[in-house]
């Protein structure tokens, strides 16, 4: 990892400048533009209202609503961070090159291998570099290929470029899939366009990145060995250095409180809890 250290202030501040200006339009969308209609959903859904309390599905009505915009916001913190860290970032770059034609057919057979069970045999274990391994041996034709990567970062003092594929904690097969064969390309690219590319997540819901158990990325990548992998702390401390992670728990910690004020009586019309400040990140 590069030598460089994140500036907590400014980066604090242009993190809680993103997530407000996200926050504030979900508010005013669940509030004014979109609000859950007691009447309506009880029209439409008289069973679930007889026999389950509104606020459940009021709380569906704005999680559906928030989950949505906050997936985007990833790409655009992962930015933030990298901004003051490593130099410069972009969202949804584009990269150029060139692969070799038995390079190629061995990522799809990779692919396919752990895609597909053959009957009697039990499925392939995902290893990174061995299968890295196996790919880069692959000769043949040039043939020109195009890679659109999450974000795509340089760094401003050893011109070293890096790529991420950043997707949501909980990702489903099919997305994992296409970031597996992105980095396969990128990494078999002659000559190489990028340094370092990673499959990443913002953070760990099962904690330590040993206990990380979500089974469809599980069988695209061993997500506790491979090194392609970034969970939580090590892929925000990657991209903006030592302290970003704590930066950012911090920048949403202290805005936190006031937007779920909000919520609890403005969408839920409903008084707080005594334990709903309590910091959970």
């Amino acid at each position: 990892m590069e030598n460089h250290a994140a500036d907590a202030a400014p980066m604090k501040v242009a993190i809680q400048t993103l997530i407000k200006t996200m926050m504030d339009r979900v508010m005013n969308n669940v509030l004014y533009n979109d609000p859950f209609l007691e009447d309506e959903h009880h029209a439409k859904k008289p069973l679930y209202a007889a026999l389950v309390p509104d606020e459940i599905f009021k709380g569906s009505h704005f999680e559906r609503r928030f989950v949505t915009p906050f997936g985007k916001v990833w790409e655009q913190l992962a930015v933030v961070a990298a901004q003051r860290g490593l130099g410069h970032a972009e969202i949804g770059y584009t990269i150029r090159g060139t692969v070799k034609t038995e390079r190629l057919r061995r990522i799809t057979e990779v692919l396919n291998r752990l895609e597909h069970v053959p009957r009697g045999q039990k499925r392939l274990k995902p290893d990174w570099d061995s299968e890295l391994a196996y790919v880069i041996q692959g000769d043949g034709q040039p043939i020109p290929i195009t890679v659109v990567c999450d974000v795509y970062v340089e760094s401003k003092t050893t011109n070293r470029r890096y790529s991420f594929e950043l997707k949501s904690p909980l990702p489903n097969s099919d997305i994992t899939k296409v970031s597996k064969e992105k980095l396969l390309k990128l990494y078999s690219m002659e000559p190489v366009q990028v340094d370092e590319a990673y499959y990443a997540l913002p953070y760990n819901p099962y904690g330590r990145k040993a206990d990380y158990d979500w089974g469809f990325p599980k069988r695209w990548f061993d997500m506790t060995q491979d090194k392609v992998v970034l969970i939580g702390e090590e892929f925000w401390e990657k991209i903006g250095g030592q302290g970003t992670y704590n930066a950012f728990i911090d920048a949403v910690n202290e805005i936190g409180v006031d937007y779920k004020e909000r919520i609890y009586r403005e969408f839920l019309g409903i008084e707080p809890p005594s334990d709903a400040f309590e910091i959970h990140l």
